[in-house]
């Protein structure tokens, strides 16, 4: 009998790019052949995480990722199915020396995942090799040299993609039961692929970013003038490097250093978070500063159903989680304000509202996305408590009603005051515009008053109980940046 004959496989995760994939390009030089795979687990698929625009946005960049490689005669070869099957399925055809991906900073049932990878790779015979992700580092303990190790890995050559036909598998489409991607467009969602990706920066450090500073608060100016480069890094179409390094380039080239220097922190800041997620197991469950534990916010399902589908009676929060639902972006302060909402004026749990959010935002990253949402509940001990008024919002960021009218139409033909405010029309008002409070829009289902000023009194003092200072010192110790001045809300 024949041995199996020797392969090496890259297995594409949230890096579906072939341009500074660094694992990539060392999995090619391994001078073994090399299979390119990825796998649509189930698991992953039905997680309460994701939604069906997630794996439209991964189709779509494979299909553009199989033109790219359609000159070396190879492609991505997708299948579905649990990774240690489809994993024993080529080990039927062949011995699989290396597995090559990305080290994922992600959900526990990735994690889990990749417990069961390791233990298949031990017992196969096969190594697993992991290539660092975008400048987060794994086995940290604190932050000391982060920012060194960070801007380091930044500052490294671009890795172009060289290789030739030789260098891949040659194997029949059904032999591997492949599925073909098969992505539709869907209206109004920003599509995949590193071209798409590119497209987005380019136009943003030529012409966009003039805006950037000024407008990266208000929800519907922000759609224009922010980069919008955020799905194709969470999904790994560009590397935050290349991103980095081209904005850096377009300073010499006559961009705004000041615009530009604010979105460049802002790449910094979202490494920082995701380490950040990286070294604290539990954060997907449970608020990273344990004297939060104790807190309790009782689940009042009336209230998550409204929020979730935009019906609050506050036109701006409705609005924003519309525009979400539907469009799958929404820019960062307007983020802020609707967790803030949730968690404050709600008074909801921040896990029961997380995963919502999550299905809804097509850049879905785990490791800015917990982070982020403990923080804007005020469940950290460690950074500010920011409870966002939606009417202050509305009036300063949203001061014309553009987007209120455009996401709850309900409202558009009130004047600008009514719209942003319908709850303070008199009857007689509501006559002469042909509306009727509590019918054609909702009544405030909350007094924010009220709630502030409950949800203030209790997270202040929840600030003062020593279980929440002990661990805000462990926080501190462990993730503060040495001259953090320099990086965004640490």
């Amino acid at each position: 009998m024949h041995s199996k004959p020797t392969i090496n496989v890259f297995w594409f995760k949230r890096d579906l790019r072939i341009l500074d994939n660094e694992g990539l390009q060392n999995a090619i030089e391994s001078n073994t052949p090399l299979l390119l795979l990825y796998v649509f687990e189930p698991s992953l698929e039905k997680n309460s995480h994701y939604h069906q625009r997630h794996w439209n946005f991964v189709k779509q960049s494979i299909a553009s990722l199989n033109q790219e490689l359609n000159p070396y005669k190879t492609k991505i070869h997708c299948v579905r199915g649990e990774l240690t099957v489809v994993l024993d399925d080529l080990n039927n055809t062949w011995h699989i020396k290396t597995l090559f991906s990305m080290q994922e900073t992600g959900l526990n049932c990735t994690f889990n995942r990749d417990k069961k990878v390791k233990k298949w790779c031990d017992e196969q015979n096969t190594h697993w090799v992991e290539h660092i992700n975008n400048g987060v580092f794994r086995g940290l303990t604190n932050r000391a040299h982060w920012r060194d190790y960070w801007t380091n890995y930044m500052m490294q050559p671009i890795k172009p993609f060289t290789a030739s036909e030789k260098d891949f598998v040659a194997v029949k489409d059904k032999l591997l039961k492949e599925i073909p991607p098969q992505p539709v467009k869907l209206e109004g969602i920003q599509e995949g692929g590193t071209k798409k990706g590119i497209a987005y920066l380019e136009s943003f450090l030529k012409t966009r970013h003039k805006k950037y500073q000024q407008t990266i608060s208000k929800p519907e100016a922000a759609r224009l003038h922010c980069g919008r480069v955020s799905p194709y890094l969470a999904w790994g179409n560009l590397s935050v490097r290349y991103v980095w390094q081209r904005a850096k380039q377009a300073k010499t080239l006559g961009a705004s250093a000041f615009q530009i220097n604010a979105f460049t922190s802002r790449l910094r800041w979202q490494a920082h978070f995701i380490q950040k997620f990286e070294m604290e197991t539990q954060m997907e469950f449970k608020s990273v500063n344990k004297g939060y534990h104790v807190l309790e916010k009782p689940l009042k399902t009336t209230f998550i159903d409204a929020w979730e589908q935009g019906k609050t009676g506050y036109p701006l929060v409705d609005a924003c989680m519309r525009c979400v639902t539907e469009t799958g972006y929404l820019n960062f302060r307007m983020r802020a304000m609707v967790v803030s909402f949730f968690t404050h004026h709600l008074w909801q749990p921040w896990q029961a509202g997380a995963q919502f959010l999550g299905r809804q935002f097509l850049d879905f990253e785990p490791g800015i996305h917990y982070p982020q949402f403990q923080m804007q509940a005020g469940e950290t001990g460690i950074n500010m408590v920011r409870i966002y008024n939606p009417t202050k919002n509305a009036l300063e960021h949203d001061a014309d009603g553009s987007f209120i009218r455009k996401w709850v139409p309900e409202l558009a033909e009130l004047p600008t005051a009514f719209c942003i405010e319908p709850w303070t029309m008199t009857e007689i008002e509501q006559k002469g515009y042909d509306f009727i409070l509590g019918e054609d829009y909702p009544i405030p289902i909350v007094n924010i008053k009220e709630s502030y000023k409950f949800a203030s009194t209790v997270l202040w003092q929840m600030r003062r109980k020593s279980s929440v200072r002990i661990e805000s010192k462990r926080i501190l110790a462990k993730h503060t940046l040495p001259n953090r001045e320099n990086i965004m809300d640490s």
